[in-house]
């Protein structure tokens, strides 16, 4: 088969790879039906985050089901599933109480931009909707196997009540469906920070109550004057960056919640000036695996619609141009069909 794989600082090429197959009786095989470039794909193809040698690349994913190994029980052939990007026992103890990313035994998926998929741990990493679903469901269902579950995982890691304010601190399409998750959790007021007019207008579509365009010490100004000086209940951090991560603590309440799941490149915390923050302060790789099975049911009722976030579609072998339009933000996040 014929896959993405990564050479170096912005040349992604498409080409001949080996067609994944059972290794270990608790695998799977899928066809993939759709995938997609993520922001965080960006650290390396931009060469901000270092890669030792020709590396395969893609961690979302959703498909057919096409082989299972002999110890799976709950995935068969033919079913439609969606995975997280680190494939998980769901029963270790880190498992157990919801944080699968942090597996015991997690592996993490990486070679999905291509048209067949090995998953590890297929029982424990695989969730099936309740059927083939229609073509035009696919792109909200993509969105599930990560950035839909890290938006969601912001906000309730900022511990997102209704009739709160909340805070989203970045643009991508993480931030927005943070906006979407912090919607569909009752927030009552969603600040969402962005400069860019067609994402501002999606934040406002998916329940954005304000748009703040400022961004370091400006913007914590204006979120603690659009808050009577207070600063925000929950707020979420979908960047991963020095400024935007000190944007987001300073933007909070005293008591108030930080959930942080952009990918940190430079971050480093203050010891005393978190001290007297005062914030919760909790993230990391979002655990998608705890949120599949009620975000699945979410997007099947047509309660939600985060494939909103794809405003590019190519074909699988225009791969690298999928990854310029996003490194040029052309695109929100551009989606791939073998």
């Amino acid at each position: 088969m014929r896959g993405a794989i990564l050479y170096g600082p912005r040349d992604v090429r498409f080409e001949e790879r080996e067609t994944p197959k059972i290794i270990k009786p608790t695998d799977a095989v899928m066809r993939i039906s759709a995938t997609c470039v993520c922001g965080s794909d960006l650290w390396p193809y931009r060469g901000i985050q270092s890669i030792a040698q020709p590396t395969p690349t893609g961690h979302e994913y959703c498909g057919i089901v096409e082989e299972v190994g002999s110890a799976v029980t709950s995935i068969k052939p033919g079913q439609f599933v969606i995975g997280s990007f680190f494939a998980s026992d769901n029963t270790c103890p880190n498992c157990q109480v919801g944080y699968q990313s942090s597996c015991q035994h997690a592996e993490f998926v990486s070679t999905a931009q291509a048209s067949v998929l090995r998953v590890p741990l297929a029982d424990g990493t695989l969730v099936a909707t309740p059927d083939v679903p229609s073509g035009d469901m696919v792109p909200s269902l993509l969105a599930l196997s990560d950035v839909m579950g890290t938006g969601w995982f912001a906000a309730d890691a900022a511990n997102v009540k209704p009739g709160k304010t909340v805070v989203v601190v970045g643009d991508g399409a993480v931030g927005l469906l943070g906006v979407l998750s912090a919607k569909q959790m009752g927030a009552e007021r969603i600040i969402a920070m962005s400069r860019h007019e067609s994402r501002q207008k999606l934040a406002r579509e998916f329940g954005a109550t304000d748009i703040v365009t400022d961004r370091g010490d400006e913007g914590v100004a204006r979120i603690k004057q659009l808050t009577n000086g207070i600063g925000a209940d929950s707020v979420l951090e979908c960047v991963g960056t020095q400024q935007s991560m000190m944007q987001a603590i300073q933007s909070t309440r005293r008591g108030g919640y930080v959930g942080y799941v952009g990918v940190p490149h430079g971050v480093e915390l203050n010891g005393e000036q978190l001290f007297f923050a005062h914030v919760h302060l909790h993230g990391g790789p979002a655990p998608v695996r705890r949120y599949l099975p009620e975000l699945i049911k979410l997007v099947w009722d047509r309660k939600i619609n985060p494939g909103r976030v794809f405003d590019v579609t190519l074909p699988l072998d225009q791969v690298a141009q999928a990854y310029r339009a996003m490194d040029e933000r052309r695109a929100i996040k551009t989606l791939l069909r073998p």
